[in-house]
């Protein structure tokens, strides 16, 4: 048994009385993990994660249908930006989370508040830091996007209502994943929903009713954003009867050196795909069977993409502090039980997403009013951006099995709170491999070499992760 496993049994005592004392809320990370467990804790995480990958799907639908579908794509090339932002409040959110869980099942819940407290704070500097760059040089910004001079305006004209709500984004993103441990996992999933439906009413209203254009569409998003991080402060502010809320952050650069650490492959893997699109539209806007029509199906495709991998990453990070309570324990029948269940789980949710995709791709693309034909000068013309979006989804629908458990095994080792193997394959899956692909397929087949490159990645990707579940099974005991 490993060495900090030994030390926890010692301690069984403790944990016995602290699952006493401990609210009723947090009776779910104690229970044993069968499938049904695993799949009740996960599926408000799974529901708030899908929710929210459809604030960018809304504001492609309005923006395709009532803009124009060419400014779609300003909206993929302001997703970097936009993802780089998540991906701050995700790493402090999810790291901190896997700290935090097992610390709480080592019995040490009041370092815990102090933690987590300090992290929101660090969140909301960090945010705001990145805000003022955003409002003060937004040309600076453009030029790490690449932007072209043709889609500055219309890129511009997106992000700056989102550089306002950043530290709102932020603080929502982290409330999300401190809630799943609070006990009030259900709370991210119904505020997600009703920010969602916030988003959807007033694209309309910014767009449709005030001709906004695509500053309308981002203050929507941003609004719809901003709700989770409403809830969450109001909740961990109020409630203080469970084992997480707000309390007098105490100074820890060790705790804030492990949360980053642990949650660095979620802000890996957010970050280089944020790299990966920008490298991706500068890709397609100079092939030649390119330009920004492709530009904009790559916004429809990742869009349908998104919703997807929401579902993986939902289930993943929905279970991580089960993992981590376990782990912080010392209870390794649990832990070995948890992980073969997940496994099962998460093979049938892969194949179930991958028989969806191929059988909603079209109602998908036409949402955003994007149909196989065009009606021009009195005739039919095949569109091209219909026919590329298309094309890019199967691509990425055939390596879904591949991708859940990629996703998986990034969230298992950050529960495991061993942010250096998350991070590895986090950063060789979602940003070495993409851009070793990048460079040979596209030269090949033009613009479906660029769809090629994903599924390229994700099939490396889980060779790497099948040699780290080997190599530290037995550090963790957890097979």
């Amino acid at each position: 048994m490993p060495r900090n496993h030994k030390k926890n049994t010692k301690y069984a005592k403790i944990f016995k009385e602290a699952a006493k004392a401990r609210p009723k809320a947090e009776e779910n990370i104690t229970k044993t993990p069968t499938k049904t467990h695993l799949l009740k804790f996960a599926l408000p995480t799974i529901l708030s994660m899908l929710i929210m990958s459809t604030f960018g799907i809304v504001d492609g639908i309005f923006v395709s249908r009532w803009i124009d579908q060419s400014a779609l794509a300003a909206v993929s090339l302001v997703f970097p930006f936009l993802g780089f932002i998540m991906a701050i409040g995700f790493m402090l959110g999810v790291g901190g989370n896997a700290m935090i869980a097992k610390k709480i099942g080592e019995g040490k819940e009041l370092e815990g508040r102090q933690n987590f407290s300090l992290l929101i704070l660090t969140g909301f500097i960090v945010s705001v830091s990145i805000a003022l760059i955003g409002i003060f040089a937004p040309d600076f910004v453009m030029g790490i996007l690449g932007v072209s001079p043709e889609a500055r305006e219309m890129a511009l004209d997106y992000m700056m209502p989102l550089v306002y709500f950043l530290p709102v984004i932020v603080a929502g993103m982290m409330f999300q994943q401190f809630l799943i441990t609070a006990g009030k996992a259900h709370y991210s999933a119904i505020t997600a929903l009703f920010g969602g439906l916030i988003s959807a009413g007033l694209n309309f209203v910014f767009i449709y009713v005030l001709e906004m254009g695509l500053q309308g569409a981002a203050l929507a998003t941003s609004i719809g954003y901003s709700l989770s991080a409403m809830v969450g402060l109001v909740f961990f502010a109020i409630n203080r009867k469970g084992n997480l809320y707000f309390v007098m952050p105490k100074f820890d650069i060790k705790a804030l050196g492990r949360a980053s650490i642990n949650g660095a492959s979620e802000m890996v893997t957010m970050l280089s795909t944020s790299i990966v699109v920008v490298i991706m539209n500068n890709i397609l806007m100079n092939l030649e069977d390119g330009g920004l029509m492709a530009v904009a199906s790559a916004s429809v495709m990742f869009a349908g993409m998104g919703i997807f991998s929401g579902l993986f990453i939902g289930y993943s990070s929905g279970v991580a502090p089960i993992t981590s309570y376990n782990f912080g324990k010392g209870d390794t029948d649990n832990l070995k039980l948890s992980f073969k269940n997940n496994l099962l789980i998460v093979g049938a949710l892969s194949v179930v997403a991958t028989g969806l995709a191929f059988l909603l791709v079209n109602p998908l693309i036409a949402v955003y009013d994007i149909h196989p034909t065009i009606y021009m000068y009195g005739m039919y013309f095949d569109n091209p951006i219909h026919g590329m979006a298309r094309t890019g989804f199967l691509f990425i629908a055939s390596s879904f099995v591949l991708m859940a458990y990629n996703s998986f095994a990034t969230m298992f080792f950050t529960a495991l709170n061993n942010g250096v193997v998350s991070s590895l394959l986090s950063l060789f899956r979602t940003l070495i491999f993409p851009a070793l692909a990048f460079a040979v397929l596209p030269l090949i087949w033009g613009v479906n070499g660029v769809w090629a490159a994903m599924p390229a990645a994700e099939i490396l990707g889980v060779v790497l992760t099948i040699v780290f579940f080997k190599a530290m099974k037995k550090r963790y005991n957890y097979a």
